[in-house]
């Protein structure tokens, strides 16, 4: 039977809502945060063959890499959480200048070790600063608008290869394999500059009653649907993941892709992933959003099986994609808004636990990817579409959304 949501909890009126231009503002200062660090965070997946021979070493070597900066995640409940008793901009701020140092890193020092620390150090700083935004979102903004929100936060994840990718790729092609780690570095600074004279100061011990680390842990181990939409993340993820770690190598072996031509293909990922979050920006609040997960899962299952039917040929293989990566960010990012007002007392918590889901799917993926790929791509997206449907079986049976959630307890 159906777990329903807790009820919405009335909002600290010591905690001002955004509304107006101050939304737009804040919100677009997320998303160009979010786009520089998922740039730097993504650029290993398209160009991973060409990082493993700039270092000398196999792509399995740098496969492993993105493995062990996944399990990090799996400490996102004790690092994302700490915006609950930080505040969620001293903890935005920390998990941004952590980025910084591991872009200047492979700077300093160009070689696997510095990379293998790097990509940890990535995943650091994401967890920290994803969970403290989304946090901040569900504090300030109403239910009804989080579609909108979460939407508009996104959009950094496509922009990152609609613009951080293929500026990669140009810094790969013409100067070198260590080169676009720096260039990223460098812009976080400007954005932890904006961030520190834009966001307001939020004293957690003033502004709210946030639980302790273990407490929030408690408050979500009592909600089924919590449970169940934390199951959904990582079955999703892990399919994503099996996919997504042998993109790259599928494109260059079967259609000899080279490295500028690799950019061009991540800047048509980038664009089915805009599209994806444009409808959940415009879409995912007027139809509900559990409907939204749902309609996500099914159409993300359905592209999983298109995949290697349409990859005979490039410009098929190029579709295939577009609407791999379209299904799944709206399904994705139909799940935040969703996950934002199931246990307002413990936000934080249970985002960080979100972000603990994605990397275990992420690990998962990772590692059963390739060994997958050694049969065909025709096996990567079966499994990843069974884990979809699994997903969709867990939401239907566990979660359901509430009529009239609102934030503001009216």
């Amino acid at each position: 039977m159906s777990a329903f949501l807790p009820q919405s909890e009335p909002a600290n009126p010591a905690i001002q809502p955004l509304k107006g231009a101050q939304f737009y503002l804040q919100l677009g200062l997320f998303l160009t945060i979010r786009t520089i660090m998922n740039s730097g965070f993504r650029m290993v997946y398209p160009f991973l063959p060409f990082i493993a021979r700039g270092l000398g070493v196999t792509e399995a070597d740098v496969t492993a890499g993105i493995t062990l900066r996944a399990a990090l995640g799996l400490a996102s409940p004790l690092i994302g959480s700490v915006s609950d008793s930080w505040g969620r901009k001293r903890a935005m701020m920390v998990g941004l200048l952590i980025f910084v140092a591991s872009m200047l890193l492979i700077f300093f020092s160009p070689t696997y070790p510095a990379l293998i620390a790097s990509l940890v150090l990535t995943s650091l700083s994401k967890i920290m600063f994803d969970t403290s935004v989304y946090a901040y979102v569900g504090d300030r903004v109403d239910y009804r608008q989080r579609g909108l929100a979460s939407g508009i936060v996104e959009f950094g994840w496509s922009g990152a290869f609609l613009l951080g990718i293929p500026l990669a790729g140009f810094l790969f092609a013409n100067v070198g394999w260590s080169a676009p780690f720096p260039c990223f570095g460098l812009i976080a600074v400007g954005a932890f500059i904006l961030l520190w004279r834009t966001l307001p100061n939020d004293n957690p011990a003033k502004n709210s009653i946030r639980p302790s680390i273990m407490r929030g842990f408690s408050i979500v181990r009592k909600e089924p649907a919590a449970l169940a939409i934390l199951a959904v993340a990582f079955l999703t993820t892990a399919s994503n993941e099996t996919v997504n770690v042998i993109f790259g190598s599928w494109m260059e072996n079967s259609f000899a892709l080279k490295v500028a031509a690799l950019g061009l293909a991540s800047t048509i990922i980038g664009v089915a992933e805009l599209f994806g979050e444009g409808f959940v920006a415009g879409l995912v609040d007027r139809l509900g959003k559990r409907r939204s997960l749902g309609i996500g899962l099914i159409a993300y299952a359905i592209s999983c099986l298109l995949l290697p039917v349409l990859g005979f040929r490039l410009e098929g293989a190029l579709v295939g994609l577009f609407l791999f990566f379209l299904t799944f960010e709206f399904m994705i990012v139909s799940s935040l808004p969703l996950m934002t007002e199931m246990v307002p007392s413990a936000r934080a918590t249970l985002m960080a636990l979100g972000a603990a889901a994605h990397s275990l799917g992420r690990m998962t993926g990772s590692v059963i990817g390739p060994k997958l790929y050694e049969s065909g791509i025709n096996a990567n997206a079966v499994f990843a579409s069974i884990l979809t449907v699994v997903a969709l079986v867990l939401l239907i049976l566990f979660v359901k959304e509430r009529s009239q959630p609102l934030v503001d307890g009216t």
